[in-house]
């Protein structure tokens, strides 16, 4: 059991000339100083300073030294020193909850995934706690240098109030204030918000986010939504529901994509699974359910990555969520945007990749949302 205590420190805050040079060297493989130079508009100095200052509170570290073929001495490259600080992901599925605890680099040091029954409050909270003293035993990490915890849940958001409309196996988690809830429980800062937003949050910092500032991330998973990152930010939109992609299906003509409905479509050829988590941890990806599912999905994907395309014109249209990488790619295969060619020209159309975020997207996400928020431009 994890001993909860104040973090050793109030939540570090940084400059918003300091969240742009974090983010530079999050980008990057081979970063230096004077590539930050090149990038902005700061001078020499100016990035020294702000760089030393960055080193000497411990957000980054300094490594080998390289020759860009400029002259003087070789720079040092720069990377994220992810021991500064660790969060806690945690994702609220409809059947299941998973943890993950992740460095500062948005590296996962260890994962905790159970099925609790009934899916209450009370038991999601004990399964968290659990997880909690687990992973930070299993990692050698001090519980009070865990900064804080993200949550994504399933459902979509009921206004700004980070309160929520979930399935029904999640009755109990309706309309209720869940980042006051776990900033209550375990004495940290909390955030929340749905799990498309959250896992296009992740796959902004550690995935397809380091080559396309412009993505729409489609979540499948017990429902169907995503996340919208313009800019390399997060979109919410009015209510917190941007990216709700399952709205823009007309329910009558088209097939939600799900992992509920594949489920369905197992149980039809007499493989029944009590819930998806059950499902992912024994199908394969050829099976002959898992072609009849994508066959009645095909329009469906299609047509929502021709709306992105259309309306958001993305760099990339992602597809994530509780999906294994092969059945994500067989997906995308299934996608037709039925462009028609004018003057043998196509309109410039977004790259449809499967999530490069690995592991639990949503656990990862929810940790990462506070880290890209307050440390990260």
């Amino acid at each position: 059991m994890v001993k909860l205590e104040h973090p050793a420190e109030a939540w570090p805050c940084v400059t918003a000339t300091e969240r742009q040079f974090l983010s530079l060297v999050a980008a990057g493989d081979d970063v230096t100083q004077s590539d930050i130079v090149a990038r902005t508009a700061f001078s020499q100095q100016t990035v020294s300073r702000v760089i030393g200052d960055l080193i000497e509170r411990g957000f980054l570290q300094q490594g080998v030294r390289i020759s860009r073929g400029r002259r003087g001495q070789p720079s040092a490259l720069l990377s994220l020193n992810g021991d500064r600080l660790y969060m806690l992901g945690v994702s609220v599925m409809a059947d299941a909850v998973s943890v993950m605890l992740v460095d500062f680099e948005g590296r996962e040091r260890g994962y905790f995934f159970a099925q609790p029954k009934p899916m209450s409050r009370a038991g999601v909270l004990g399964v968290v706690r659990q997880g909690f003293g687990q992973l930070c035993d299993q990692a050698g990490v001090d519980p009070v240098r865990v900064m804080g915890i993200g949550v994504g849940i399933t459902g979509f958001a009921l206004g700004d109030a980070g309160r929520f409309n979930p399935p029904h196996t999640l009755d109990d988690w309706f309309n209720v204030d869940v980042a006051a809830l776990f900033a209550a429980e375990f004495d940290r800062p909390a955030w929340a918000d749905n799990d498309g937003n959250v896992a296009a949050v992740g796959e902004s910092l550690v995935g397809v986010g380091r080559w396309a500032r412009n993505f729409a991330y489609l979540y499948v998973a017990t429902g169907f939504g995503g996340g919208l990152v313009i800019d390399g930010r997060l979109m919410r939109g009015t209510h917190g529901n941007a990216g709700e992609f399952a709205a823009s299906l007309p329910t009558q003509l088209y097939t939600s994509p799900t992992l509920e409905l594949l489920r369905h479509c197992f149980a039809l050829k007499g493989e029944a699974y009590e819930t998806i988590a059950d499902m992912l941890a024994a199908i394969s990806i050829e099976a002959p359910a898992v072609d009849d599912w994508l066959w009645r999905i095909g329009d469906s994907l299609s047509l929502v990555c021709a709306i992105c395309a259309a309306i958001v014109d993305p760099q990339a249209i992602v597809v994530g969520g509780r999906l294994p990488q092969g059945l994500a790619n067989r997906m995308i295969e299934r996608i037709n945007l039925r462009e028609i060619p004018r003057r043998g020209l196509n309109r410039p159309l977004p790259r449809i990749v499967a999530s490069e975020a690995t592991g639990d997207a949503t656990a990862l996400g929810a940790a990462i949302l506070p880290m890209k928020l307050h440390f990260f431009a």
